[in-house]
C-alpha cells in the first residue's frame, strides 16, 4: 500500500478540503491537527509528503519540519499564511521543499505535491559515487548519502540535490538561477535568494571552516561553484 500524504492542519474545515482533493487525484491522506499528533502519526507510517501548516496551536510548524525530515526524507510543502519573501526563505533553510501561501487553491496544492514528488524521485543520480580531495568528501547518489572523511553527514534531500548538482560539474559555475532550475526543479520569483540559505547551511555540514570554504565557493555577482578535486575510481 502506497504510503500516505500527512495533512498537517488545525483548521478542520480548509483540513477536510485540502483531504478531498488529494484522495480525488489518487493520494491516500491522514490528518494531524497538532504537533504531539503529526509525530505520532509519522511514527507509525513514515509519510509519502507531508502538507504542513505552520501556524499549530501546541508548537512550533517550523521545528516540526525539522523533526519529521529527522524520521525519513519524505517532501514537505508548508502551507501558511506567513507571505513575505524572507519568511520562505527561512521555510527553505529548515528543508521545506516548496511553500504555499494562504488561501491557497487546492488544485495548486495537488500540482505542487505532485511536482515535490517527481523531483524527489528523480533526484538521485545512479552510477558511482563521487569521491574528493583523496576521498575526504563522497557523494553517492543512490543511497542519497553525504559522508566526510568516512562520518556519515545528515543533509536534507534538497540539500543533497543542490550538493550533487555542483559536485557533477567541477570548477564549473552556477548561477542562482540555474541551480534552481537544475537542482531543485522549479520557478518562482524569490526562491533564486534561497539557494543562499541552502549553501550557507551546506558549508556549516563539509567545511572544516565555513568562513574559509574548501568545496563551495562563492562567484560574486554570478553564483556558486564545486571547487573538490574529484578521485579517480
Amino acid at each position: 500500500m502506497l504510503s500516505p500524504v500527512l495533512v498537517v492542519e488545525d483548521d478542520l474545515k480548509l483540513a477536510r478540503i485540502v483531504k478531498a482533493y488529494l484522495e480525488g487525484a489518487d493520494f491516500r491522506v491522514v490528518h494531524a491537527a497538532t504537533v504531539r499528533e503529526a509525530l505520532a502519526r509519522a511514527s507509525q507510517e513514515v509519510p509519502l509528503a507531508v502538507v504542513l501548516d505552520l501556524g499549530l496551536p501546541d508548537g512550533s510548524g517550523e521545528e516540526l519540519c525539522q523533526d519529521l525530515k529527522a524520521l525519513g526524507d519524505m517532501p514537505i510543502i508548508m502551507l501558511t499564511a506567513k507571505s513575505s519573501e524572507e519568511e520562505r526563505i527561512a521555510g527553505f533553510s529548515l528543508g521545506a521543499d516548496d511553500y504555499v501561501v494562504k488561501p491557497a487553491s487546492p488544485r495548486e496544492l495537488v500540482c505542487r505535491l505532485k511536482a515535490v514528488l517527481r523531483r524527489s524521485e528523480a533526484g538521485s543520480a545512479p552510477g558511482r559515487p563521487l569521491s574528493f580531495n583523496n576521498g575526504k568528501l563522497v557523494l553517492d547518489g543512490n543511497r542519497y548519502e553525504i559522508t566526510k572523511q568516512g562520518t556519515i553527514i545528515t543533509v536534507t534531500p534538497t540539500e543533497f540535490k543542490l550538493l550533487f548538482t555542483l559536485a557533477s560539474s567541477p570548477q564549473r559555475t552556477f548561477t542562482r538561477d540555474e541551480l534552481v532550475s537544475k537542482a531543485l526543479g522549479y520557478s518562482f520569483e524569490g526562491y533564486e535568494r534561497s539557494i543562499d540559505s541552502h549553501v550557507k547551511n551546506l558549508r556549516h555540514k563539509i567545511e572544516d571552516d565555513s568562513r574559509k570554504p574548501e568545496f563551495l565557493k562563492t562567484v560574486y555577482g554570478v553564483g556558486y561553484l564545486f571547487c573538490g578535486e574529484r578521485d579517480a575510481l
